[in-house]
């Protein structure tokens, strides 16, 4: 059957089960739009800025792992889009990204609105396409969808000129892909594998070290599993944290500049270190040249580029690690005698590591007289819903978060770990509760963050999403501010938001609710109140002005030279 090719794109969307996109019209994408006009098939969620709609495109992806899918018009449309592909891009989020392009004559004239979003977008996608031929266009979006999920996963953007949605062609949705020169590695050798668990079983003071790829592969129930039966010690980052539950007994909870105390320990005396679905980010490693130095590293991930890319590895395994995770159960269960001997072994390691525990757990100094925002987080944890899902900006709040909330499940945080993109917790949980209509859906922002994408209101109360934005305000963009603090001799250089802002009133004004916390006592309450209200609510919580997030590795230093207290 002909149709046109803005026909075409919504029925390929729809033959890859997508069921909700968040898009904005303009001229280039205006045939898209009349055709999604009575389309029933796919839900359309208004974002007000396309920066946002690819946020909540994002947050959908995270919380579904399925393919979230934006549309922007072309030029500023086009370009509005590109923070939230280079946030999806750092943390491998499948996100597919529709754009309208001028007519094909017109591409390289400076027509109206025309940018060449394709070399803009080249280095943040895992890749991009223009279609040049209507008749091209169902094959180009079955590679982008697949591109976007396999391997390694990450935004494809697609760039559709105006005359190409217009002309007709026959659709047929091509059932399987083959691209040459993509074909990602799933499988694991199994002679690696092997070896990998010889490694771990003869070691002494093992460590294992989890990244976002065991939660982009759905692997968490395989990696719990293994790390369980080992009874090993598991530090994760901030994009795996709930790959592994924070409130297991082997949980060392996040590592890195910001993490804590025992897990920064446990990786510079760690004698074998097992990388799962992480790359050794620098906000992790500390100096590299001191990180754990004692170790023999084991590395799995999907994506060979970044095996040794950052740290040398002694053992690398390439494949899909919830393939690899698979087999190395297996291979466990097939040395029991072995691994009762690991466990006898690893005794002192784990004496070691609760005497490190005690003496420096994550704590804060409790105050009555103002609010510490540790404590907001810990009370939000205890009166929220088992599978609340989190969504959080970028900030110390976020860190705060990530700290003392406790995520005992995957795909329940959604932060911007790469790229560190403000403003993008509010349109993330958008996504997100588009996703889950049902499930409790909690932002944790700063004042600062808070204001990058509040537009974003609007469409929470115009699509009745009940998001619960907690707003931790101490009138400071918190982060550069604890930095100014402890390095630049309390200069507070243009970080000082000293301008009062309403956020109640703020909240009333969009056709939401507001709460505020000014003292202590008052934190249950408002948090109780924003909970039952049924519909979208800010919480600001007045806390602590120069609380710092600690402990803190700072920028250069090992992981074992933590600032404790400051």
């Amino acid at each position: 059957m002909k149709m046109n090719g803005a026909r075409i794109l919504l029925e390929c969307l729809k033959k890859e089960g997508v069921d909700t996109v968040f898009g904005y019209p303009g001229g280039t994408v205006i045939n898209i739009y009349d055709e999604l006009h009575g389309f029933k098939d796919i839900h359309h969620i208004l974002p007000r800025h396309e920066q946002a709609g690819v946020h909540a495109a994002d947050g959908y992806a995270r919380a579904t792992g399925r393919v979230g899918v934006a549309i922007a018009t072309s030029g500023p449309g086009a370009t509005n889009t590109v923070t939230g592909i280079a946030t999806a891009y750092m943390d491998s989020i499948p996100v597919v990204i529709i754009t309208g392009q001028v007519p094909t004559p017109l591409i390289g004239n400076d027509a109206f609105q025309e940018v060449d979003i394709i070399g803009i977008t080249r280095p943040c996608t895992k890749h991009n396409f223009l279609v040049r031929d209507v008749n091209e266009l169902a094959g180009i979006l079955k590679k982008a969808f697949y591109i976007a999920r396999s391997g390694r996963p990450g935004p494809v953007l697609v760039d559709i000129p105006k005359d190409v949605q217009i002309a007709q062609a026959e659709f047929k949705y091509p059932e399987k892909v083959d691209i040459r020169g993509y074909k990602p590695n799933l499988e694991g050798h199994p002679k690696q594998v092997e070896r990998a668990i010889e490694m771990l079983l003869g070691s002494r003071k093992p460590v294992v070290y989890v990244g976002g790829g065991v939660i982009l592969a759905n692997a968490a129930e395989e990696l719990t599993k293994l790390c369980n039966m080992l009874e090993v010690p598991v530090t994760t980052t901030l994009m795996g944290l709930g790959a592994y539950p924070e409130d297991s007994p082997n949980s060392l909870r996040m590592l890195g500049m910001h993490g804590t105390y025992y897990a920064n320990m446990a990786m510079t005396n760690t004698d074998v270190l097992v990388a799962i679905g992480a790359r050794f980010d620098d906000r992790v490693t500390g100096k590299l040249a001191t990180f754990a130095p004692h170790a023999k590293i084991i590395h799995i991930d999907v994506d060979p580029t970044s095996i040794k890319k950052n740290v040398p590895v002694d053992l690398p395994i390439v494949g899909d690690v919830k393939d690899v995770l698979f087999k190395m159960i297996k291979e466990v269960e097939a040395h029991p005698d072995k691994v009762k001997a690991f466990k006898e072994a690893t005794k002192e390691w784990h004496e070691e590591i609760a005497a490190w525990k005690a003496k420096h757990p994550l704590t804060y100094k409790h105050a009555a007289n103002v609010i510490k925002p540790q404590y907001v987080i810990e009370k939000l944890r205890e009166l929220s819903d088992p599978d609340a899902i989190v969504a959080t900006d970028v900030g110390q709040h976020q860190m705060w978060t990530a700290q003392f909330f406790t995520f005992t499940k995957p795909r329940t945080l959604l932060s911007s770990g790469g790229l560190g993109t403000m403003g993008y917790g509010l349109p993330a949980a958008m996504g997100a509760q588009a996703a889950f209509p049902k499930r409790q859906v909690i932002v944790v922002c700063g004042d600062g963050g808070f204001q990058m994408n509040l537009q974003e209101m609007a469409t929470l109360v115009q699509n009745r999403l009940p998001v619960k934005i907690v707003i931790l305000n101490n009138n400071f963009l918190g982060m550069v501010r604890q930095w100014q603090e402890l390095f630049f001799d309390k200069r507070y250089s243009q970080t000082c938001m000293e301008q009062p802002i309403d956020f109640i009133k703020l909240a009333e004004a969009f056709g939401a609710k507001g709460f505020q916390a000014t003292k202590t006592d008052e934190v249950e309450d408002t948090i109780k109140q924003g909970f039952a209200y049924d519909g979208p609510v800010i919480m600001e919580f007045k806390i602590a002005r120069e609380e710092k997030v600690l402990p803190m590795v700072p920028a250069g230093a090992s992981l074992n030279e933590m600032v404790l207290n400051a």
